[in-house]
């Protein structure tokens, strides 16, 4: 009661702006008190009431307080626009929203958004908001309810609160309209969203119910007068071509679903979407038999659209989870060949690793080659980039397989077994497709493991007879086996190098997705430009190409730049940080065993490199493989029950028939085929 006697006392409406609004943000302190009970601050807001009623001159200082509260604010904007984006871009929103997190605001503004963020800034603040009941909140529009509004409803005219409603439903109108016509919107809606044309008369219909609203005051108690018949006739009207618009909007997400994603373009349409909402609120306001309590929860709703809109993690949650489902949809189309279901797609897999290997022999001879040259670590890392991207882009030319690739892009294809896991078979199914993955990873680790070491030493070998040197010298190949050793850090790197692996499936997908949302293909096979000059058989053979490895290109291309930069940019920091992919440690332990001699295998540091060798790959292939399932996971809507009966499912075909996860057994080769196929 003290802190109250002393807010009421420094109530004045006389002064400054700035001491106004922070008179306010002090009572709404008061109010939410320890910020612990909702039932307490309902009851505070009791207690202001009672106070102000025994102080009649303090209660007609709070009306004057209000007024001119109201008359300094938009509050049309406020109810209209607050918590939506004034940009049109997702990029430009982050920007903003980490502005916003970043840089303090003031109580010195006339803009109501401003105020409101400052003084309703907690998510308690809803909670106690929402929980008014009809008679407080009664009191407090009887308080607040100037002589002019009381007036206005004895001439049947809106009062300025209901002006003020009218106003922000006209304002949120137009917005929605224009994201309709926008083109960015337009040219993706349904043909018969196009043809129904919902956006053209959505200006003229809230017309209408502003029209038929302020002819139909004062309401009459039974609602039988043909005036208020037509406002109901208005608002229905008014909220069917909501839904048709909404309708329309929505149509976008079919043709997303075909020609890719663009989390630009979704956050545009959720826009959309909640400006309906939020027209729909306001209606509710307006015309509603309990327009306080509406009130109450548009505001209590505003406190929640604020701290979302200046979320971060809410933005890309909200926004990006169609483009994560697609982007796992392009790698689960990519993954599907790197699974084999029989022995002889086995044997192919070991002869493509082997392939790989053989070719990452001549990348570790490339990488040592420009650690020779001395460079600074900036050119480097980018000459090693440059050779691991294009060993990589190589290996996929030559239809080979790099293990350490196959379960970021593998993982997506098995989650997509898992969309209809309510199934009978679903479970077995996907069981047995875990099966057929560990085995092609087996299969891709000793191809490449057992092809790498051979070719490495003979590679060495034939630069020891020609120029009278080993790959390495003393140095180094004292620096490889100090390096690698499992008792260093090379978990810790061989983990680090497999969120890299995941990543660059990540940026596959995601450029696949853009090379279809932009019709590249398209563009490249029939636009005058390229056609006049190369001619038009080349350009369709070119689309085709691209088509079909623009996703291998950006995956191989950017795990080869961040192999080569990411240890060049973590040593600028001093972090020290090193990768860790299995195929090139084996090249490069038997590069460093080359040089040393026969005398390597009595050194005890040659061995724990060796142990090291199964850990870095299994690391490697479990880190990749765990994060693009719990994406693709996540994609697909999986929850936490369906995740444990899949453990469950997967440990018990471990335990009781675990030859399955290593080599393809004859009784199996047909069943999972025919799954497969």
């Amino acid at each position: 009661m003290r802190d109250l006697k002393e807010l009421l006392d420094r109530l004045d409406p006389d002064a400054p702006l700035v001491q106004r609004h922070l008179w306010l943000a002090a009572l709404l302190r008061w109010v939410r008190g320890d910020a612990r009970s909702v039932d307490a601050a309902v009851a505070r807001i009791g207690l202001l009431l009672d106070a102000l009623q025994a102080r009649p001159d303090t209660a007609r200082q709070a009306q004057r307080w209000w007024f001119a509260l109201c008359r300094t604010l938009d509050v049309a904007l406020l109810l209209s626009d607050y918590g939506f984006s004034s940009r049109n871009a997702f990029v430009s929103e982050f920007a903003e929203r980490l502005r916003l997190k970043m840089l303090p605001t003031t109580p010195q503004t006339v803009e109501a958004a401003v105020l409101f963020s400052l003084v309703l800034s907690k998510a308690f603040d809803a909670q106690w908001l929402q929980a008014l009941d009809e008679d407080t909140l009664g009191r407090i529009v009887a308080l607040l309810q100037p002589s002019g509004d009381k007036l206005s409803q004895q001439l049947s005219e809106p009062t300025d609160w209901q002006q003020t409603l009218l106003e922000a439903i006209t304002i949120c109108t137009s917005q929605v309209r224009a994201a309709g016509f926008a083109a960015e919107l337009r040219l993706r809606m349904s043909a018969l969203a196009r043809e129904a044309a919902p956006f053209h008369a959505l200006a003229s219909d809230a017309e209408q119910v502003q029209r038929t609203f302020i002819a139909a005051l004062p309401a009459p108690p039974d609602g039988s007068d043909p005036r208020q018949i037509a406002l109901q006739e208005a608002l229905q009207h008014f909220r069917a071509r909501l839904e048709a618009c909404r309708a329309a909007a929505a149509s976008v997400y079919a043709h997303l679903d075909e020609h890719g994603v663009s989390v630009s373009l979704v956050f545009r349409v959720r826009q959309v979407r909640e400006r309906i909402l939020r027209i729909r609120a306001l209606l509710d306001c307006l015309s509603s038999a309990r327009p306080a309590a509406s009130t109450a929860r548009l505001f209590g709703h505003l406190v929640v659209v604020g701290l979302e809109r200046r979320s971060l993690r809410s933005l890309v949650a909200s926004n990006s989870s169609m483009l994560a489902a697609k982007v796992t949809e392009r790698s689960s189309e990519a993954g599907e060949h790197y699974i084999t279901r029989s022995r002889e797609e086995y044997h192919d897999m070991l002869r493509k690793a082997a392939g790989g290997g053989a070719l990452t022999a001549i990348t570790t001879w490339m990488k040592f080659g420009v650690m020779a040259l001395g460079l600074s670590a900036f050119w480097n890392g980018f000459w090693s980039s440059v050779a691991y991207a294009g060993s990589f882009v190589a290996i996929q030319l030559m239809h080979y397989t790099l293990a350490t690739k196959q379960p970021a892009m593998t993982a997506p294809a098995m989650a997509a077994r898992l969309k209809d896991l309510d199934e009978p078979s679903a479970l077995g199914d996907f069981v047995d497709e875990v099966t057929h993955l560990v085995r092609s990873q087996v299969a891709a680790v000793l191809g490449n493991v057992g092809m790498v070491f051979p070719v490495v030493l003979l590679i060495s070998a034939l630069m020891q007879w020609l120029s009278g040197q080993p790959m390495l010298d003393a140095k180094d190949s004292a620096y490889v086996l100090h390096s690698l050793t499992l008792l260093g850090p090379s978990v810790l790197f061989a983990a680090v190098t497999g969120v890299l692996l995941f990543a660059s499936s990540i940026i596959a997908g995601w450029t696949e997705n853009a090379f279809v949302f932009y019709r590249l293909d398209s563009a490249l096979r029939y636009n005058p430009r390229f056609t006049d000059r190369f001619g038009a058989r080349r350009c369709d053979r070119w689309a085709d190409f691209l088509r079909h490895n623009i996703s291998g290109f950006a995956s191989n291309i950017a795990l080869g730049v961040m192999l080569g930069m990411v240890p060049a940019f973590a040593g600028f920091f001093g972090l020290g940080l090193e990768l860790r992919h299995v195929t090139l440690s084996s090249g490069q332990l038997a590069a460093a065993s080359a040089s040393i001699g026969w005398d390597v295998v009595r050194d005890s540091a040659f061995w724990w490199c060796v142990a090291a060798i199964p850990v870095i790959g299994a690391l490697n292939l479990g880190v990749s493989f765990y994060c693009a399932f719990r994406l693709a996971l996540l994609s697909h809507n999986i929850g936490r029950i369906d995740r444990a009966r899949i453990r469950a499912a997967i440990l018990g075909r471990l335990r009781h028939k675990p030859l399955e996860f290593v080599w393809p057994t004859g009784p199996n080769v047909l069943v999972t085929k025919v799954h497969g196929d």
